[in-house]
């Protein structure tokens, strides 16, 4: 495993494959990455503005000088993930926009002009946001859609290099895909790992992720570039595994008992609480999200709420 401290920008990790971090970490603030071949980059992920990506992409100037970018894997759909795509676009016009047909068809779901929108919004509803995403710019920022999809699995040719790009969704979102680069023993994961947060389960079910978790687990890695949170090795995946594994099992005990969605979320968020393993995970109001999407996995009438009230949830879980 990489010993690379937890600072925010580039960091080489070794045989030509580096990992941006942004701590903490939290909403928005996510991590991306780049390989390095001969004469040609592949960039993991963009950031959540314009502002943050061009910071990036200034910060890997003395690498793709030399080696362009001429892939961008966009892990998934959310837009801390992809809503940089333009940027890359502008400075590599030829460079091809990859996504798992899932991820590229949920993309549009959630445009940068509706963050922006709740971001301006007046009285609590702007505040509510405000307090998950108020230190970023979705002013201005257009979409740029992946130009090549795929399903299952596409194998990349990066300046004589092999990269290997897997879906594993629907889990966090409809199309997650990890970047595996056997050469250097990395897997670069977007948000199916948090490290030192929450996961957030979007889409599920939960066992989907649990197998994704299981499927890095039995890859010969040494590093591991997560969406969100400090590098780390193949603890860090169980540590992530070991949360879903637990709140799956909790939150379908509870659905069997006929006990309403949130009230297990309040109910489980105590018990994680008091165990050493998620005591100290941040964003773990989260768990509202995730029991809801277990019942919505085991009862497809069950009706979830819109997304203001589930961020309000979250925000109520956390105020206690």
């Amino acid at each position: 495993m990489s010993t690379t401290g937890y600072t925010r920008g580039l960091h080489e990790l070794g045989d030509g494959c580096f990992g941006y971090l942004q701590p903490d970490g939290g909403w928005g603030w996510s991590n991306a990455g780049l390989i390095v071949g001969d004469g040609a980059s592949l960039l993991v992920d963009t950031l959540f503005d314009l502002r943050l990506t061009a910071d990036m992409l200034d910060s890997m100037s003395a690498l793709t000088d030399a080696a362009p970018i001429g892939s961008l894997v966009n892990t998934h759909a959310n837009g801390d993930h992809c809503y940089g795509n333009s940027e890359v676009a502008e400075r590599w016009p030829s460079a091809s926009i990859v996504a798992s047909t899932a991820a590229a068809d949920e993309m549009g779901d959630v445009p940068p002009a509706m963050l922006h929108a709740l971001n301006e919004a007046p009285g609590d509803v702007g505040d509510l946001f405000r307090s998950f995403f108020g230190e970023f710019d979705f002013g201005g920022i257009e979409l740029t859609l992946p130009t090549t999809t795929f399903d299952d699995q596409l194998v990349v040719d990066v300046g004589g290099r092999t990269v290997e790009l897997i879906e594993v969704g629907p889990a966090h979102t409809e199309g997650d895909v990890i970047v595996h680069v056997p050469d250097c023993a990395t897997v670069y994961t977007g948000d199916i790992l948090f490290i030192g947060g929450t996961p957030i389960v979007w889409a599920g079910p939960l066992s989907n992720w649990v197998a994704a978790c299981d499927r890095m687990l039995d890859m010969d890695v040494q590093t591991v570039v997560p969406g969100h949170g400090p590098i780390t090795d193949s603890a860090g995946i169980t540590a992530v595994r070991e949360y879903l594994a637990f709140v799956d099992a909790e939150a379908s005990g509870r659905h069997a008992a006929g006990i309403d969605a949130f009230d297990a979320a309040r109910d489980i968020a105590a018990l994680l609480g008091a165990d050493a393993r998620f005591s100290e995970l941040g964003e773990y109001g989260r768990i509202a999200v995730n029991v809801d999407t277990v019942y919505r996995s085991l009862d497809a009438a069950h009706e979830s709420p819109d997304v203001v009230e589930q961020f309000r949830r979250m925000a109520s879980l956390e105020a206690h």
